[in-house]
C-alpha cells in the first residue's frame, strides 16, 4: 500500500466520522429534541436528515407511536365503601416533546411511572363517586370517558404526554365482598324461584280445574246425546215392532212364545210348574192325559 492510498483511507475515515458526528436522521415514528450544551435548542425536530455541531449539540429521540401502560391491579373504594380490585391499562403518546423531555429527561420508564400515579389518583376519585353497580355496568363507559379526558389534560400540562384511552380490563371483588354478594344474589334468585314456582302452581291448578270442568261438561253432553240417541232408537224399534205386529199379529205372538220357550228351557236343571191348560203351551199342543 503506497502513501497515496493510505492518505485516501484516512481522509475517508475522517469524512465518515465527521458525517456520523454532524448528520442524524429522525424517523416518521420518532420525535426528537436538539440539545445545545444540555439545553433544548430545538424543541420538535421534524422527520428527515439534519445537521448538528459535534460536541456542542446532542440529539434525543423518543418513540412517537401510541404506547401502552399496563398498570398493576389496585384496590379502590366505591361510594358505599365497597373495596374493588381494579386492573387497568392506559394508551398514551408523546405530545409536547420539550415538556416531555423536561419532565422525564426523556426516560420512558420515568414517564410511565409518573403517568401511573396520575391514573391511580384519577381512578380512585372516579370510583369514589360511584356505586359498585355503576362502575361495573351502569356508568362504566362514562367513567372511562371522563377519566381519559381529565387525565389527558393533566398529563399534557405536567408531562407533555397525551392520554389516548384508559380502560378497565377487570374488576374483582375481595373474597369477603364476593361471598356477601354471592349470598345476596343467591337469596334473590331463590326468592324469584319461589315466586315463579308459586305462580306456576296457581296456573297449574287453574288449568287442572278448567280441564276437570271441561271433562264434566263433555261427559254430561255425551251422556245427554247418548240418551237422546238411545231414546230415538227405542222409539224407532218400538215403531217397527208395532208396525210388524199390526201386519201379522199371530206370527208376532208365535215369535214371542218361541223366545219365551228358549229363555225358560235354555238352562238344565230348571223346573217350571204350570197348569196344563196355561196359555204358555198354546203353540206346543195340549199335553196327553195318562
Amino acid at each position: 500500500m503506497n502513501s497515496k492510498s493510505l492518505v485516501m483511507i484516512i481522509i475517508f475515515a475522517v469524512v465518515v466520522l465527521v458525517g456520523q458526528s454532524t448528520l442524524y436522521i429522525v424517523k416518521e415514528t420518532e420525535r426528537a429534541v436538539l440539545l445545545k450544551f444540555g439545553e433544548v435548542a430545538e424543541a420538535d425536530v421534524a422527520p428527515g436528515l439534519h445537521f448538528k455541531i459535534p460536541v456542542m449539540n446532542k440529539v434525543r429521540k423518543f418513540d412517537s407511536r401510541i404506547l401502552t401502560l399496563d398498570a398493576r391491579p389496585q384496590a379502590y373504594l366505591t361510594l358505599e365503601k365497597k373495596r374493588l380490585i381494579v386492573d387497568s391499562f392506559v394508551k398514551w403518546r408523546v405530545a409536547d416533546v420539550q415538556k416531555y423531555y423536561t419532565a422525564t429527561s426523556g426516560n420512558e420508564f420515568t414517564a410511565a411511572q409518573l403517568l401511573s400515579d396520575r391514573v391511580d389518583t384519577g381512578l380512585r376519585n372516579q370510583f369514589g363517586e360511584r356505586t359498585v353497580t355503576e362502575v361495573v355496568s351502569g356508568e362504566r363507559e362514562q367513567l372511562m370517558s371522563e377519566l381519559t379526558k381529565n387525565l389527558s389534560e393533566i398529563a399534557i400540562q405536567s408531562l407533555g404526554v397525551e392520554v389516548v384511552d384508559v380502560r378497565v380490563k377487570r374488576i374483582d371483588l375481595p373474597q369477603e365482598v364476593s361471598e356477601s354478594v354471592y349470598d345476596r344474589m343467591r337469596t334473590e334468585r331463590e326468592r324469584e324461584a319461589r315466586e315463579i314456582r308459586s305462580r306456576g302452581k296457581e296456573l297449574a291448578e287453574g288449568i287442572r280445574a278448567d280441564a276437570d270442568r271441561q271433562k264434566t261438561v263433555i261427559q254430561a253432553e255425551a251422556y245427554r246425546e247418548s240418551e237422546q240417541i238411545r231414546g230415538e232408537g227405542d222409539a224407532i224399534a218400538a215403531n217397527n215392532y208395532a208396525g210388524a205386529y199390526t201386519k201379522n199379529p199371530e206370527f208376532y205372538s208365535f215369535h214371542r212364545s218361541l223366545q219365551a220357550y228358549r229363555e225358560s228351557f235354555g238352562r238344565s236343571g230348571d223346573v217350571l210348574v204350570l197348569k196344563p191348560d196355561s196359555d204358555f203351551f198354546k203353540y206346543m199342543g195340549q199335553p196327553k192325559a195318562e
